[in-house]
């Protein structure tokens, strides 16, 4: 008789079952997400390695959000394409199997916290319908506490934070985002930020601390870092407060925004439409943007 795993494997894709992986990690000592050639050390290639040995099968994983190199995650999610057969060991039953049998195998900093089989038309992808991050910072001469040192990045200049919040709000709104984004050939920098907060989370153990909440639909190489630190330059007094808003008009990277330290930021959460939406969602994502859609 055919398990849970086996069936959905026959109702959706015949001889796999999609899985969805919730992940978390620590990016401080990882080259990023994407599994890289020369044997550097990132989140997708341990992942890919755990999971292919407990399935018995290669496997490939397709990501909600690329990370950059120290860059952290608690709501990062993906999914992988995996072969039905995978599920009939005997401590391999279901895709829920996985979590107890990867905690057991995964290093430290990463933690499998959920897996499931996945919706018909589920895409990590594609089918998200927004990202949200959180970019945590000191101005704090004596810079963060030991134990929040490789989540809170250090900007060496204080800065009003009305300002900078200023420079954000401009920022508000789908536009192209061509001078944040490093170039990526055949990708869109058209976005739609939908929210950039900041808030002062400062307390007497931490000092001038500061956190930006940014969540879009999706984001560019390197955004949002980009973004913040466009807006740490306004309000430190280094650029006007018209500074953000102006490179809206530019086609391509702006040399003159610095790009934030990677270790302050952390993808928090992944939202996903309704399951009978999956897969319009998907759909409607791969059409590639044009300037149309901003009145260009």
């Amino acid at each position: 008789m055919a398990n849970a795993a086996e069936s959905k494997a026959e109702e959706n894709t015949g001889e796999t079952v999609r899985v969805r992986l919730d992940v978390s990690y620590d990016g401080t000592d990882f080259h990023g997400w994407a599994a890289q050639k020369g044997g550097l050390r990132t989140v997708a290639g341990v992942l890919e390695e755990k999971l292919s040995l407990v399935t018995r099968h290669p496997i490939q994983l397709v990501v909600a959000g690329r990370t950059d190199a120290g860059v952290h995650a608690d709501g990062q999610v993906c999914h992988a394409d995996i072969p039905a057969d995978a599920f009939t060991q005997r401590s391999l039953q279901r895709p829920e199997d996985l979590v107890r049998r990867l905690s057991r195998m995964l290093p430290a900093d990463i933690r499998l916290s959920a897996a499931s089989a996945a919706p018909h038309g589920f895409d990590a992808r594609f089918s998200a319908l927004r990202r949200h991050y959180i970019y945590r910072v000191t101005t704090n001469p004596a810079g963060p506490r030991p134990v929040r040192a490789r989540d809170t990045a250090v900007w060496r200049r204080p800065v009003e934070l009305e300002k900078v919040q200023a420079a954000a709000d401009a920022l508000i709104g789908l536009n192209d985002f061509a001078a944040y984004c490093k170039a990526r050939e055949g990708a869109t920098t058209i976005r739609e930020l939908q929210e950039f907060q900041w808030r002062d989370v400062s307390t007497p153990a931490e000092p001038q601390t500061y956190e930006a909440h940014v969540v879009a639909d999706a984001f560019c190489w390197s955004m949002v870092r980009s973004l913040v630190g466009a807006c740490l330059t306004v309000g430190e007094g280094r650029r006007p407060q018209s500074f953000t808003g102006d490179l809206l008009g530019e086609t391509e990277r702006s040399s003159a925004v610095p790009v934030a330290p990677g270790n302050g930021l952390n993808l928090v959460q992944v939202d996903y439409p309704a399951d009978e939406e999956l897969a319009a969602r998907a759909e409607a994502t791969r059409a590639v943007r044009s300037d149309a859609e901003i009145g260009k």
